[in-house]
């Protein structure tokens, strides 16, 4: 685990020694004083909470269900918007399917 993914007041252990952080890139020693954890470094998370595995979090969306969408959402926004603005609405559909694919 990675110091970002860390919350504030996150205990954890780099380098054989228990840590708190107490900013983006510092944490306090259990021994006493502060030092900055670089970017790279892998952290042991100790006393973190188990997270609940919420149902349908990892559901998978059917590819033709979401374009069925997408296309929906596009026709509406083609109808409200000016004309002037409908090649930026084109592009950003072309940007979004190219994206999810």
């Amino acid at each position: 685990m990675k110091l970002q993914q860390l919350a504030i007041g996150d205990r954890f252990e780099y380098d054989g020694r228990i840590f708190v952080k107490t900013g983006p890139l510092t944490a306090s020693s259990d021994d006493g004083g502060q030092q900055m954890i670089p970017r790279y470094a892998v952290l042991k998370p100790l006393d973190l909470p188990a997270r609940e595995e919420k149902p349908g979090l990892r559901r998978k969306l059917d590819e033709k269900t979401v374009l069925a969408a997408l296309d929906d959402f596009y026709r509406t926004c083609n109808e409200l918007l000016d004309e002037s603005t409908l090649p930026a609405l084109a592009e950003a559909r072309q940007r979004f399917i190219d994206r999810i694919k």
